[in-house]
């Protein structure tokens, strides 16, 4: 595959270099990036090829992936519509739906959107992706590979569900550190230290999520299983049901969805 990104942040980066490891060779990766500090970087880091001309970038690649924000997706969008001809084209920018974004290319058909999150940074993102019906299976393939270089992925059939996928897996991220940063400070309350609590609540938080990963059986179940009758963990569960944090957490992630289809609205309603 011959892939140009257009943008050269954090999260093209950490693809490029998924990419590269899996063996993607540097001459087919191509990014364009007006910003020459980035450019440098990108060369220097990769060895691949980088450009400030869009046309120069696209030109040689069958797939472009759009890693910009969203709020530069439309103008970008509008240079590049007659450079595509039927290139397959990948768009990572948060909230743009793809009917608004074949838009702005002239009625390009071959759009696949993508919704990966920050862990992508370190090779353990989880990437929600959805594909217009007219791209085919290899260009599928193409992008699960792409996107695949930096975690696992996950095909879903109607892109309203990708609304779905940044409240929990896009935003997800942030509830885990909420999580973590309230254990830190509980156990700094009861007398440890930040770092002795730091380490408790990091490592309780891998070894819980390697072992539900590891297992087959339901979270309750799992949850129950460490759960004796009228032992700790009880009291601190009766806690959290009293206080409802269940439903608190649940009405979150609906506000996160929310936010995500209101977004996807106000960003596909800029002007042309």
């Amino acid at each position: 595959m011959n892939i140009t990104f257009i943008g050269g942040g954090n999260m093209a980066s950490a693809i490029i270099g998924g990419l590269i490891q899996n063996g993607s060779q540097p001459a087919s990766i191509c990014v364009v990036e007006i910003d020459a500090h980035a450019r440098e970087r990108l060369i220097r880091q990769f060895g691949i090829t980088v450009t400030e001309v869009l046309a120069d970038g696209i030109d040689a690649s069958d797939i472009i992936v759009f890693a910009i924000k969203p709020q530069q997706l439309q103008a970008l969008a509008v240079q590049a519509r007659q450079l595509l001809q039927n290139k397959l084209v990948i768009s990572i920018a948060a909230g743009i739906r793809t009917h608004h974004l074949s838009q702005w290319l002239d009625n390009h058909a071959r759009i696949i959107r993508a919704m990966p999150n920050t862990p992508a940074l370190i090779g353990k993102g989880m990437t929600g992706l959805y594909a217009q019906p007219t791209v085919d299976n290899l260009q599928k393939e193409q992008a699960a590979k792409i996107l695949g270089a930096v975690g696992t992925v996950l095909w879903v059939d109607e892109e309203i569900l990708l609304d779905a996928v940044t409240a929990i897996s896009g935003s997800g991220p942030a509830y885990v550190f909420y999580f973590l940063e309230a254990m830190q400070e509980a156990g700094v309350e009861l007398g440890l230290t930040a770092d002795i609590a730091r380490q408790l609540t990091l490592q309780t938080f891998l070894g819980a999520t390697d072992l539900a990963a590891q297992s087959d059986e339901a979270f309750n179940t799992l949850r129950s299983r460490v759960t004796s009758k009228g032992g700790t963990t009880e009291q601190a569960l009766l806690s959290l049901e009293q206080s409802a944090v269940k439903q608190a957490f649940k009405r979150a992630i609906r506000a996160s969805y929310d936010r995500s289809l209101e977004m996807g609205e106000i960003l596909g309603r800029t002007e042309s």
